[in-house]
């Protein structure tokens, strides 16, 4: 079964850090550029992050650049996103997607996605 399972999420004071993790199975991730969207309640879905097949290019949101952190273990099957400096506005539910080749701020252009994990900054 090709699926993309998330997780990491968890609740943190602002400021704090998490790690989410994106591990895919039956499949191979390598082929697939690999995006990171998130959803806040009540608001649509937004772009976060992408990374390249081989890992070598990485983009993100322009409100996340210099704190997120988007890496991957293709032998691992697994994407990151490290979060530092966490900030209740980035408050979501974290999702995955993959997506052949090419990255994407897309989510129409992601073909499997993951069920989410909830990330919650607050004091």
């Amino acid at each position: 079964q090709l699926q993309l399972v998330e997780s990491g999420g968890g609740s943190v004071q602002p400021g704090g850090s998490l790690r989410l993790s994106c591990a895919a199975s039956g499949f191979p991730l390598r082929y697939y550029a690999i995006g990171w969207f998130r959803q806040a309640p009540g608001k649509d879905r937004d772009w976060v992050s992408c990374i390249s097949t081989s890992g070598d290019r990485t983009n993100y949101l322009d409100s996340v650049k210099g704190r997120f952190t988007i890496s991957r273990d293709n032998a691992k099957n697994t994407v990151y996103l490290q979060m530092n400096s966490l900030k209740p506005e980035d408050t979501a539910v974290y999702y995955c997607a993959a997506r052949s080749i090419y990255c994407s701020s897309l989510g129409s252009e992601y073909t499997k996605w993951g069920q989410g994990t909830q990330a919650t900054v607050s004091s």
